[in-house]
């Protein structure tokens, strides 16, 4: 399986670990799911999930819409990108996985550029107001 080099709007299959969790002890994601990557930096790579669950709160999320979802071959359930939590990581890093739907591929594509630089503006404020939960996953 060759590796896709991780580009800011790369949308990989990842196992994500919730704060909630980290903080609960667990060291392992509960399910694989589409991450976004944030930033590419060298060698540690902030990456966002993709969830069905409707946000908790709307200021901290970003709906995909119906034809990005067609576009990057995810289901056809309403999507979110929650953008208050990152799980930080070296590339390639033990959580990432293979796309049952695409057997040798990690990546779905990459966003749209008007919805990832939606997502970033997002993510700045976020950042700004310190309300960014960061979960590092090497250990």
């Amino acid at each position: 399986m060759g590796l896709p080099e991780p580009q800011p709007g790369l949308v990989i299959s990842y196992s994500f670990l919730w704060s909630e969790e980290a903080e609960q002890g667990r060291v392992e994601g509960s399910k694989d799911r589409p991450c976004a990557i944030v930033v590419a930096l060298d060698g540690s790579e902030p990456v966002v999930p993709i969830t069905h669950s409707p946000p908790r709160d709307p200021a901290v999320a970003i709906e995909i819409p119906r034809r990005v979802r067609e576009y990057l071959g995810l289901d056809n359930e309403r999507s979110w990108a929650i953008l208050d939590e990152f799980n930080v990581f070296a590339w390639p890093g033990y959580d990432l996985r293979p796309i049952r739907e695409k057997p040798g591929r990690v990546d779905y594509g990459f966003l749209p550029p008007r919805l990832f630089n939606e997502m970033i503006e997002t993510i700045r404020r976020l950042d700004e107001q310190e309300a960014i939960a960061r979960t590092s996953r090497d250990f």
